[in-house]
């Protein structure tokens, strides 16, 4: 059997397909997570008419991984929502670090540095630039 970090394993394999199963899966992931979330928050909050006249920003508690991971685990249906969003915007992420490391097992240096300068400004941005 040959070692999954080696080039011959993953010449053997199409990289595009392991690349569109991820994707494919991270986007069936986010969505489900979401779509519970939401039938949760939508039982959890049956009755209650939202005053659309006040801007109201997200929860101070969901603003956080810590605590996202505190609401989902308490079942609340927000945070669950969250996490779906959350987990949607990590795929595509997911997705350029699996090119990196691919890269890198093929030794293809140029488009390795490109990948990962494309990682580079995603974090950058994600992290909130100059202002963050």
């Amino acid at each position: 059997m040959k070692r999954f970090f080696s080039r011959a394993y993953w010449q053997d394999r199409d990289m595009e397909a392991v690349m569109g199963r991820l994707l494919r899966a991270g986007v069936l992931l986010s969505g489900l997570i979401a779509l519970v979330g939401g039938i949760l928050y939508l039982f959890q909050h049956q009755g209650i008419h939202p005053g659309y006249h006040v801007f109201r920003g997200e929860a101070g508690a969901l603003l956080s991984l810590k605590g996202i991971f505190q609401g989902m685990a308490a079942l609340r249906g927000e945070a669950l929502i969250q996490c779906g969003v959350l987990l949607l915007i990590a795929t595509p992420i997911a997705r350029i670090l699996f090119s990196v490391i691919a890269f890198l097992i093929e030794k293809d240096y140029l488009y390795l540095a490109i990948t990962f300068l494309v990682l580079l400004i995603m974090g950058f941005s994600i992290g909130g630039g100059f202002g963050g």
